[in-house]
């Protein structure tokens, strides 16, 4: 009985191969598919902080007329659109549209005792244009709060009563500064409202305020704080369902932020009701915008190049300058970045982006997607059990069938879930599996005396098909996870760390302990090996080169200047950037470790360290918010540098090797 399972194990493996071939065959429509509609947004929008800049301004000796020759500055070095946060009452004060006074200001104005139980404020419009403009606004506000308005006039100029204290006045929001939005419009800008949640939700003053957007050319918001508008009363009113169905109706989109230590609470409701009308934007610092110009644009062109970002935010902030012995601020810094010398817009611009309002990505979705996607679940399982067969033969069916109504089960209760499950095996599957066969294949061919050209062919061939092996899980991932919201980074690829440490351990275990021998009796010898300082100095190098490597993986590494100068020499020299731990370690190492293996068999074990660079082209695809043709491109090219760089290793081996053996006889005498 034992034997005949044995038997259906081992011959399973061939009808596993022809489904993960079936699953990359199905794989390819997806694929195209993803790639249409990653390649139908390509209009980018520059946004400016309105209010950084007026802050900006106010430390100017003539502030109108520096914001004004700022915006215009701006405007002809590319920014096309302001950010406009709500605006409160003392923000209408400092801008000298209003005056305010509290109850004792105005006893004190009219010569009269001030009442002893009255704590109001006092509002007085600057002029007739302000009062048509603003007073509307501010009794909307205030009445929809429960907050008593009533008429009130000042020599001559009208005014309102707010019958709370200033304190309590100066914190209320309202819709961003109509008199300033009609300024930047006339200047030729977009406005993007910054919204909060910071009130109850009120759905009668939320149309009017879009319906006000709308009217001044508003196609995406922009949230504030740490929730969507309407979240905090989405439990009791619905809130979330009703701003999105007047988001639909007036055709206003969102912007999801990059990078936020937590998301916008609320935000993937409101994206999914709105049907992924949402780009993605990074957001520039207001310490960051002093960056050298040339840093500043690299940022801009690689936001939009290799992360699908289609709008670029940058924040400025007044600083005082105590050797230049003046206030300053950025905006002269961002200005350089975008125009001359940076041209960050011109190399976005040869990258064939436009700038305008950002557009959402047309999805393309084909029906038959669906239906070919049962074909890619059916290959991944069967890649994750032909990886499982290398180490454990006797579990290969057991794993597929389990693995076959653990997915059904998983689709039933989260089909996301169940996704990123698959899409992660089948990643750690291709580097494994292709590893795997690798070791197998130097192992046979070291029982054969191959001369240095021989050698040289067989690990160039092993090196092509080693990563054309690990490169067949990529459509697998793509296939799986070709959903819009993995490329807004609205929901995540999960569990990516596996990635970059599976396939690297499980190359050792096998290089350590499949030898053709018992499994149990090469644990026995390495338990029974004595230990050496020499291990204690290895495992501790070991140790130490992990941990680094884990801390350059993902979105937390971190890079030295140095890097930073070679990485832009690369992407300026190739248009795209490989990894650097592909071309530069890995690959070699895969090359340089193949060719010296096929004669002395202890170099298998450099092996273990070039499984670091198949699994890296593999995490590349997995950053689901790069375009699929970049991550390709990156890839190919890591491989081709890194092919030359593992000739160039072995050539220089080959001179050494000869070197030695011509000169040792004479060193030992």
């Amino acid at each position: 009985m034992y034997q005949k399972w044995q038997y259906w194990n081992t011959a399973s493996r061939k009808w596993l191969w022809i489904l993960v071939a079936l699953g990359l065959l199905a794989s390819i429509p997806i694929i195209a598919d993803r790639v249409k509609t990653e390649s139908s947004s390509k209009k980018v929008e520059i946004v400016f902080d309105y209010r950084d800049l007026t802050e900006a301004a106010s430390y100017q000796a003539h502030p109108q007329d520096y914001l004004n020759e700022q915006l215009d500055r701006l405007k002809q070095a590319g920014v096309n659109s302001m950010a406009m946060y709500e605006s409160t009452l003392d923000d209408f004060r400092k801008a000298g549209r209003v005056v305010t006074y509290t109850t004792q200001n105005v006893a004190d104005l009219e010569k009269r005792l001030s009442p002893a139980n009255e704590n109001f404020t006092y509002v007085v419009f600057a002029d007739k244009e302000n009062a048509e403009a603003l007073k509307p606004l501010i009794e909307r506000t205030f009445t929809s709060l429960g907050i008593n308005v009533k008429p009130w006039s000042y020599q001559g100029q009208e005014g309102l009563v707010v019958e709370t204290s200033p304190e309590d006045a100066y914190l209320k929001p309202m819709q961003p500064d109509p008199i300033a939005m009609k300024q930047l419009r006339s200047k030729g800008f977009f406005i993007v409202p910054r919204m909060s949640d910071s009130l109850p939700y009120n759905e009668k003053l939320t149309e009017e305020m879009l319906a006000s957007f709308q009217q001044n050319g508003v196609k995406r918001i922009l949230f504030e704080g740490d929730s969507v508008k309407g979240f905090t009363d989405n439990e009791k009113e619905h809130s979330l369902a009703a701003f999105a169905k007047l988001l639909n109706k007036y055709d206003i989109g969102l912007a999801t932020i990059e990078n936020l230590k937590k998301p916008q609470a609320g935000f993937n409701r409101l994206a999914y009701d709105i049907h992924y009308n949402v780009v993605r934007l990074y957001s520039l610092s207001d310490k960051d915008s002093t960056l050298d110009v040339e840093t500043l644009a690299d940022r801009f062109a690689l936001a939009t190049k290799d992360r699908n970002i289609r709008m670029l935010y940058l924040n400025t902030a007044p600083t005082r300058s105590v050797a230049e012995a003046k206030v300053k601020d950025s905006v002269d810094n961002l200005i350089h970045s975008l125009d001359k010398p940076g041209n960050a817009i011109q190399r976005m611009e040869n990258k064939g982006f436009e700038l305008g309002q950002a557009e959402p990505f047309k999805v393309v979705d084909s029906s038959i997607q669906r239906y070919l996607k049962v074909v890619v679940v059916l290959g991944a399982l069967a890649f994750f059990s032909i990886m499982v067969s290398y180490f454990a033969p006797v579990l290969t069916l057991l794993v597929f069938v389990v693995g076959l109504v653990g997915s059904a089960g998983l689709y039933v209760l989260n089909s996301s879930l169940m996704e990123q499950g698959l899409a992660l095996l089948a990643a750690i599957s291709g580097p494994t599996v292709a590893m795997v066969i690798a070791v197998r294949t130097v192992r046979i061919k070291q029982e054969q005396e191959l001369s240095t050209g021989q050698r040289l062919v067989q690990t160039l061939i092993l090196y092509v098909r080693t990563a054309i092996l690990s490169l067949a899980a990529v459509p697998f991932v793509i296939a799986l996870l070709n959903s819009i919201a993995y490329s807004l980074v609205l929901n995540q690829f999960r569990g990516v760390g596996l990635l970059h440490i599976l396939p690297i351990f499980l190359a050792a275990v096998y290089i350590f302990f499949y030898r053709g021998v018992s499994i149990r009796e090469e644990i026995s010898k390495l338990l029974r090996t004595p230990i050496t300082v020499l291990w204690v100095v290895a495992l501790a190098v070991i140790g130490a080169a992990g941990l680094y490597y884990l801390s350059r993986t993902g979105n937390a590494g971190t890079v030295s200047n140095t890097e930073l100068v070679f990485r832009n020499f690369l992407e300026n020299a190739f248009g795209v950037r490989p990894r650097n731990k592909e071309f530069l370690m890995a690959h070699p190492l895969f090359i340089a470790g193949a060719f010296l293996a096929l004669k002395y068999r202890k170099a298998i074990y450099l092996l273990i360290i070039a499984a670091i660079g198949q699994a890296s082209m593999v995490d590349t695809f997995a950053h689901i918010h790069s375009p699929a043709a970049l991550s390709l491109s990156r890839g190919l090219l890591g491989l081709g540098l890194g092919l030359l760089l593992g000739i160039i290793a072995i050539v220089v081996w080959q001179v050494l090797e000869g070197c030695w053996k011509k000169w040792s006889p004479q060193l030992k005498r």
